[in-house]
């Protein structure tokens, strides 16, 4: 059994899945994390969620997360528009693989796939989540503070808030090279966004996944069929 941890696919589709069946091989008996971003910047988000789906429904054991991106498209669809969602650019990739004319016509089981998402997850020497949290909080209040959980961009990392687990992250893209160096260190908060979806940053537009046993980290370049986005 292998353990994998990977995040922030945005909607890349080939690159996700040519990951999951060529790189990994990936085995009912594997273990798969996400740590959220599903969905917007990139070209199939509909794509991406029925992918996950499907794996589920084959039996493959695959836990995932909730992003900010991920909230910010169920806020949207939900109706609660004092809430912005995503540029207009993203709004279009978006609503165009799901074939609606706007979020609030996303059919419901997607909607209720990303109600069911957790903010975070524990597993055997590692914490989970998609951004972070406020380490100046006490511990209680720290595992509440939702926004923070999805959307915070920096922290200041404190092992003892996780029972000597080490964190794993994604939210901010970060250059490979620096992801790499932090594996090598096995640092204790690692994020593990390499900014896949944008395709224009050589630095970036990699799919990072770490194999927690092992700590080898794979790194999947994007192969996208090309879609807009901007530069970072």
């Amino acid at each position: 059994m292998a353990r994998y941890v990977t995040t922030d696919i945005h909607g890349c589709l080939h690159t996700f899945r040519h990951l999951v069946e060529k790189v990994l091989a990936l085995r009912p008996q594997d273990e798969l994390y996400l740590l959220g971003d599903y969905v917007n910047k990139g070209p199939d988000s509909r794509g991406l969620l029925d992918y996950l789906m499907q794996l589920t429904a084959q039996g493959y054991q695959v836990q995932s997360l909730r992003g900010n991106h991920d909230q910010e498209l169920l806020d949207a669809a939900r109706g609660r528009t004092h809430l912005s969602w995503a540029s207009q650019a993203d709004r279009s990739l978006t609503l165009k693989s799901f074939g609606v004319p706007d979020c609030q016509a996303i059919p419901e089981p997607y909607l209720q796939w990303l109600e069911a998402l957790p903010y975070q997850l524990d597993i055997e020497g590692f914490t989970l989540v998609h951004a972070g949290f406020n380490f100046r909080l006490p511990p209680e209040k720290m595992r509440t503070d939702w926004h923070t959980m999805l959307n915070t961009k920096q922290f200041t990392f404190d092992a003892s808030r996780l029972q000597g687990r080490r964190l794993l992250h994604g939210h901010v893209p970060t250059p490979t090279a620096q992801v790499k160096q932090k594996v090598k260190l096995k640092a204790g908060a690692i994020g593990l966004d390499t900014g896949c979806v944008y395709r224009l940053n050589p630095e970036l537009s990699h799919l990072a996944v770490l194999e927690l046993d092992s700590f080898e980290l794979t790194l999947q370049p994007n192969i996208e069929p090309p879609y807009f986005i901007t530069q970072r």
